[in-house]
């Protein structure tokens, strides 16, 4: 009995370690970029700061960088939202893949859904 307990107490403490290095892994600068309706590619910035479960930093696109609001993390997913210059807010949910070292985002705009994938930014 001692040792299942022990155990499931040491894998549950590998767990908790491996989502705070994931976590972790997720801070940084990101690029991407969003291609429109006619084919053009649009750059995207961000970058992530990471206090245990909140996340915070800039996400950028053409023009000034815009605050990323209410963001949390949960295991390699993440959720938050920025307000765009008409002060409209827009929803983010994303997951970090540490294997990739990459993020995938999703987030949607008054009538478009849009999907993309974001790497390191070693600049």
């Amino acid at each position: 009995m001692k040792r299942k307990i022990f155990t499931t107490v040491i894998l549950a403490g590998c767990f908790a370690v491996c989502l705070a290095v994931a976590a972790a892994g997720l801070a940084g600068k990101w690029k991407g970029s969003l291609k429109d309706p006619d084919g053009n590619d649009h750059p995207l910035h961000l970058v992530i700061n990471v206090d245990g479960e909140k996340l915070t930093g800039t996400a950028q696109a053409e023009g000034d960088p815009l605050n990323i609001n209410d963001g949390k993390i949960t295991g390699d997913s993440f959720s938050c939202n920025v307000k765009d210059p008409d002060g409209n807010v827009i929803p983010i949910d994303g997951k970090y893949i540490a294997a990739g070292d990459s993020i995938s985002l999703n987030f949607t705009e008054p009538d478009m859904k849009h999907h993309v994938t974001f790497v390191r930014d070693d600049k």
